[in-house]
C-alpha cells in the first residue's frame, strides 16, 4: 500500500533537505570559507594581549599598567581581527573605556592597598567579553533568533553581575549558534563565527563565538553555557581552555534560552580562557555562594592521582572515527604522566560509552517533576509567539526566504522522532545510571579520565550537518552529570588545536583544574594563532 500524499511529500522534503546538506558539506570542503589575505589571523605583537587576567590585574592593582591602555590595547586588537573571525557581534567600546578611567582614577587615590583591592577586586580592570545568550545590561540577547533581534537586556545576567562586581569590564558580547543548540556559531543575525587557525574551519558551538575571539587574543577571559558541550567544543576547537562545572554551582539565571525543569541541573555555566591559570579565580567569582560545594582550596598532589583514559567512544556507529592526531596526543599524556610525573595511569573500556547519544537523548527527554513535557525546540523559534511550521520553513529556506538556519529547521523537523517512549527512556535511563556507578565508582575523590573532546578537530564550515551526532563526546558528560575541563594540546601539523577533556567524580572540580595547570606547563597550552 503506498503512503498518504502528505508523507510522500514529506519523505521528498527531507530527501531534498539530505541532499542539500550533501551538496553544501561539498561545497564546504571544496571552496572553504571567507575570503581573506590570510586563512589564519595575525601574531600578536602587544604585550599586555599575552598576559593572563589575574596577571593584568595584579599589574593594575600595583599601578605598573594603566587599565585605559589594557582596554585600549584590546580594543585595538578587536578592530584588527574581528573583521576576519567574526567573534564579537556587538562592541562596548565607549562604556569600557569610560570604565577603565575611572579604574584609573581610583587607583591614583590610593584609597586601598594593593591587598584590599585584590580581596575586593579580582579582576579589577581586566577586559571580558560575554556570550550573546547572556543578559549584559544594555546589550542585545537574541541567540540569534531573527524574533528577538530587538530585545535589549535591562539587567545582567547572574555570572556577568558577579565578574563585573569583581571588576571586570565587558568590552562586548559574542556570537552563539542559533537558541544555542548546534556546533557551528552561526544565525541570520549576525553571521557566521570563523577559527582564527584557518577561517575555513568553524569555531564550534554553541559558545564559538567566545571561543575565537579568546583564541584571536581579542579577550582574556569569557563565559559560555553548555548543555551538550556548548563551552568545552568551541574551547577545543579555538585551544583555549573551558570548564564545565559540576550541576548547580554556576547560576544557569539570565541566559536565552533557559533549560526546562528537568534539563536545567544539566545545562552549566563555566568560565572560557586562554590561560590556565585564570580558571580557578574565575569559577570563584561565578559561583557565588555555590562555591561552597567546591574543594577548591583543596592541594593537589598530582603524582598521587589516579588516571585513566580511553581513545574513542568503542565504536558507535553514529559518531565519527578519532582523528589520528587527537589519539597520537592522547598517547603523548599519557606517556608524560608515567614517565615523567610518574603517576599511576590505566586505559580502560567502558562499554557503555558507545550510548553516548543515546543518552543526551535520554536527559534532554526527562519529564518535569509534574509529568510536565520539556519545553519544545519548534516553540523556541516561534519565541512562544506564533507557532511555526518546519516544514514551510524548510522550503522558504531552499528559496532563500526562511529567517531560520537549516540546523535549526532541522532539528525542529525531528526532534519528535529524536524524543524516547517510555520504553525507550527507561531501557537508556538504566544504562545511564549505569556508566555513572561505573564512573563514580571508578574515579573516587582522586581520579580523573582523559577522554577526547570531540572525535575531529575543527571541521570546515557546513561539514557538521554531515556529522550532527559527533557532540555526544562533550554532550555524554552533562547526561552523567560530572565536571569537565577542556585542555588544548598545541597544534596539529595543519596548524588546527588538538586538546582533551579531564573529567572528575561529582565536586571534584579542583582536580580537573589542578590538571589543567599542569597540562599547559608540559604542553604549552593556548598558542597564539599566526604564531610562526
Amino acid at each position: 500500500m503506498a503512503p498518504p500524499f502528505s508523507a510522500r511529500i514529506q519523505l521528498l522534503l527531507l530527501r531534498a533537505v539530505g541532499f542539500l546538506i550533501g551538496l553544501i558539506g561539498q561545497a564546504a570542503r571544496a571552496f572553504g570559507g571567507p575570503k581573506f589575505g590570510s586563512r589564519t589571523t595575525g601574531p600578536v605583537n602587544e604585550p599586555l594581549l599575552l598576559l593572563s587576567a589575574i596577571q593584568l590585574a595584579k599589574l593594575i592593582r600595583q599601578r605598573k599598567v594603566k587599565c585605559i591602555d589594557v582596554v585600549q590595547a584590546y580594543i585595538n586588537r578587536i578592530k584588527d581581527v574581528n573583521p576576519m573571525i567574526n567573534g564579537i557581534v556587538k562592541y562596548r567600546f565607549e562604556a569600557a573605556k569610560k570604565e577603565a578611567h575611572a579604574v584609573d582614577q581610583r587607583l591614583s587615590e590610593k584609597l586601598e592597598d594593593e591587598s584590599t583591592l585584590e580581596k575586593k577586586w579580582p579582576f579589577l580592570g581586566v577586559p571580558l567579553t560575554v556570550k550573546e545568550a547572556f543578559q549584559l545590561q544594555g546589550m542585545p540577547n537574541s541567540s540569534g533568533l531573527v524574533n528577538r533581534r530587538d530585545a535589549i537586556s535591562k539587567t545582567d545576567a547572574t555570572v556577568v553581575a558577579l565578574l563585573k562586581k569583581a571588576g571586570a569590564i565587558p568590552i562586548g558580547i559574542t556570537n552563539c549558534s542559533e537558541l544555542c543548540m548546534w556546533y557551528e556559531s552561526s544565525n541570520k543575525i549576525y553571521g557566521r563565527s570563523n577559527n582564527p587557525y584557518d577561517l575555513q574551519h568553524i569555531v564550534g558551538g554553541s559558545s564559538g563565538g567566545e571561543g575565537c575571539t579568546l583564541a584571536a587574543a581579542c579577550s582574556v577571559i569569557g563565559m559560555g553555557s553548555d548543555i551538550g558541550g556548548s563551552i568545552r567544543m568551541p574551547a577545543f576547537f579555538n585551544g583555549i581552555f573551558g570548564h564545565k562545572p559540576s550541576p548547580g554551582v554556576v547560576s544557569n539565571q539570565g541566559q536565552f534560552p533557559m533549560a526546562g525543569e528537568a534539563q536545567e541541573p544539566f545545562q552549566c555555566t563555566g568560565p572560557m580562557c586562554r590561560y590556565a591559570e585564570d580558571l580557578i579565580p574565575m569559577l570563584r567569582v561565578m559561583a557565588g555562594p555555590g562555591i561552597k560545594r567546591l574543594k577548591l582550596d583543596a592541594k593537589v598532589h598530582l603524582q598521587h592521582l589516579k588516571f585513566y583514559w580511553m581513545e574513542h567512544d568503542g565504536g558507535s556507529l553514529l559518531m565519527s572515527k578519532v582523528d589520528q592526531d587527537l589519539i597520537l596526543a592522547q598517547r603523548k599524556v599519557v606517556a608524560h604522566l608515567e614517565n615523567i610525573l610518574g603517576a599511576s595511569v590505566q586505559h580502560v573500556k567502558l562499554k557503555e560509552m558507545k550510548y553516548s547519544f543515546q543518552l543526551w537523548i535520554t536527559m534532554m527527554s526527562t519529564k518535569g517533576h509534574d509529568g510536565k513535557e520539556p519545553v519544545k525546540f519548534v516553540d523556541l523559534l516561534g519565541d512562544h509567539g506564533k507557532p511555526i511550521n518546519p516544514l514551510w520553513e524548510l522550503i522558504k529556506w531552499c528559496l532563500g526566504l526562511s529567517v531560520y538556519t537549516i540546523p535549526s529547521i532541522g532539528l525542529a523537523l525531528f526532534e519528535e522522532k529524536l524524543k524516547y517512549n517510555k520504553e525507550k527512556y527507561k531501557k537508556f535511563k538504566a544504562v545511564e545510571e549505569s556508566l555513572h556507578k561505573e564512573l563514580v565508582e571508578m574515579l573516587g575523590d582522586d581520579g580523573v579520565f582523559l577522554y577526547p573532546s570531540h572525535p575531529t578537530v575543527a571541521p570546515k564550515h557546513h561539514v557538521p550537518l554531515t556529522r550532527p551526532f559527533n557532540f555526544a563526546y562533550t554532550g555524554v558528560f552533562n547526561a552523567l552529570g560530572l565536571p569537565v575541563t577542556q585542555c588544548p594540546l598545541g597544534l596539529n601539523a595543519k596548524g588546527l588545536p588538538v586538546g582533551i577533556q579531564v573529567v572528575a567524580g561529582p565536586f571534584n572540580d579542583h582536580l580537573t583544574l589542578a590538571v589543567a595547570q599542569y597540562l599547559e606547563k608540559s604542553f604549552g597550552g593556548w598558542v597564539c594563532p599566526g604564531k610562526v
